[in-house]
């Protein structure tokens, strides 16, 4: 009998990756931008490109993904922390990768935004958001 919470889940997770796919997209532009016309070093374009994503990506995914009305400095510093950890991972992966595998730039940061979007979905949906779930109240029209 658990149809309604599966089928919510389904729905939050399709939600999760087209507003996912938008910060993916977003990011891209700006590294793009950042990389190829202005040629930033590599590092600091895939830095900034990935912070304009996050705040993209989790301003839609609180308000309409996981509904949550919890603090938005609290949860912002949940997912700041969870970035703490991914960022220089990943930015190391990305040197790493690029520079002494001449792995192709943008396969590199394809490989990293799929880690992300997986991480970063179990990462919101079960600690930032877990006990905030749906409790935004509906505006009235």
């Amino acid at each position: 009998m658990e149809k309604p919470k599966t089928k919510a889940e389904f729905i939050r997770a399709v939600k999760f990756t087209l507003f996912s796919i938008s910060a993916g997209i977003l990011q891209i532009l700006i590294f793009t931008l950042l990389n190829e016309i202005l040629h930033l070093q590599y590092w600091l374009s895939y830095f900034i490109a990935l912070v304009c994503s996050v705040l993209w990506n989790f301003t839609f995914n609180r308000n309409f993904t996981f509904k949550s009305a919890a603090n938005i400095p609290i949860a912002m510093l949940k997912v700041a922390l969870f970035y703490v950890v991914f960022t220089p991972l990943s930015t190391l992966n990305e040197h790493w990768l690029t520079t002494s595998l001449s792995w192709n730039e943008y396969l590199v940061t394809a490989i990293n935004m799929l880690l992300n979007f997986v991480l970063e979905f179990i990462y919101q949906r079960f600690f930032v958001f877990g006990k905030s779930l749906d409790t935004q109240k509906k505006k009235k029209r």
